[in-house]
């Protein structure tokens, strides 16, 4: 897979402790949810970010998408928490 940008708001970067990254994926990973359990592995601050990942929402190319979508071609993957307002 190419190089994708990932980035991450509010909780999810404190707990990472970065606004953004680029990395090369591995090839075997093809779904939100993989890569999200990826992730988790990378260390305790991924960990951390990701232990509920039932509430973490996820933007491809800034397109909301369901943890089954596929990521192939995504350039930018966004990871937040659940909005709220009034």
């Amino acid at each position: 897979m190419a190089r994708v940008t990932l980035r991450y708001f509010a909780w999810v970067r404190e707990r990472i402790g970065k606004p953004d990254e680029e990395l090369d994926l591995p090839a075997d990973i093809g779904t939100v949810d993989q890569l999200t359990a990826w992730l988790a592995g990378r260390g305790e601050e991924y960990a951390y970010a990701f232990e509920n990942r039932d509430v973490i929402r996820t933007a491809l190319d800034r397109r909301h998408v369901r943890r089954t979508a596929t990521i192939a071609g995504a350039r930018e993957i966004a990871f937040f928490p659940p909005m709220t307002g009034g």
